[in-house]
């Protein structure tokens, strides 16, 4: 009897999920997410899902209940008897914990690979984790999506004539070098200190933004603080126009007035995580169909590797 594929979500993941399963060519299969009066959770297959390759779809935003339901979701998954389960999590919250940069603090982004591999996941995928070397800590595959596999053809239709990029701290050096050696473009830094979390300094900027159309590039926008501030800055050295590409657009605090007021042309962010609010320089481009692609390559023990920008560009 050949292993059938069927794809579940979580209830913070809904919206997206149902597009990942039609973009797959699959009916989002029947889930009830029930809580107690007291809160507690209880995840119910509403389906047969014994034998099946089972897909279980939920971002880790806040709050940590989305968390907790996906690690309910695979142990009820794992005791129904499906053959695999796989955790698909296209904003891996807690990722930002990922070391002790002080004493006495928690490694957040391994305490949670631990819990989703001993809940019994399979194989987890995921995108653009806020450090790549968060792979490391499960001891199950981990397929790491990258955003630039849709922000670059974004980028391509823009055709800006000066095309610089930008990095918004010194740790997004590697990932936008990548990609302006892509584009046959410049790059440059802005160079952040924090007095303390979601709390700017200052900042300098290292290289040459005069007529330039910069594009800053980054993995997560929070309270979009480091944003605003670097694209004022940007604007101030000379830049023509400045836009950022996010692709998970966390938005918390004073987000959405910190992007509305700031000199950016526009914001783009993808739907890992849902928007609470529009905003007319906020664009959205989607995810669906990259995880849809990731999926059916899971099941059918094809490469991966073909959505990776190295991959396209030395193919073509």
């Amino acid at each position: 009897m050949q292993m059938s594929v069927k794809i579940f979500s979580g209830t913070g993941s809904q919206y997206l999920a149902e597009k990942i399963a039609q973009k797959f060519g699959a009916v989002l299969g029947k889930i009830t997410i029930s809580k107690f009066s007291d809160g507690e959770i209880q995840p119910v297959f509403q389906e047969s899902i014994r034998g099946d390759m089972v897909f279980l779809v939920q971002s880790t935003f806040a709050p940590a209940e989305n968390l907790l339901e996906l690690l309910l979701m695979i142990d009820a998954a794992r005791r129904a008897s499906a053959y695999k389960v796989v955790a698909v999590i296209p904003y891996y919250g807690y990722a930002r914990q990922d070391r002790k940069d002080k004493p006495r603090v928690a490694i957040g982004s391994k305490l949670v690979a631990n819990m989703l591999v001993a809940a019994g996941a399979d194989r987890v995928i995921t995108m653009d984790l806020h450090a790549p070397q968060i792979q490391g800590y499960f001891d199950i595959p981990v397929d790491h999506l990258d955003s630039s596999a849709i922000f670059i053809p974004y980028i391509q239709q823009l055709q800006l004539e000066n095309l610089t990029f930008a990095a918004p701290d010194v740790g997004s050096a590697n990932r936008i070098r990548e990609i302006a050696s892509y584009f046959n473009a410049e790059m440059v830094i802005c160079d952040k200190h924090r007095k303390r979390a979601n709390e700017i300094a200052s900042m300098v900027v290292i290289g040459d933004v005069t007529d330039k159309d910069v594009v800053l590039i980054d993995d997560i926008c929070d309270t979009g603080g480091t944003l605003a501030k670097a694209a004022g800055l940007l604007k101030e050295k000379g830049a023509r126009s400045v836009r950022a590409l996010c692709t998970h657009p966390v938005l918390s605090g004073n987000a959405y007035s910190n992007i509305e007021n700031s000199v950016l042309e526009e914001l783009v962010v993808c739907d890992t995580i849902p928007m609470k609010q529009k905003l007319s320089k906020v664009k959205i481009i989607s995810v669906a169909e990259l995880f849809a692609v990731a999926i059916r390559n899971a099941y059918e023990n094809r490469s991966i590797t073909g959505l990776f920008i190295h991959s396209q560009r030395r193919n073509s």
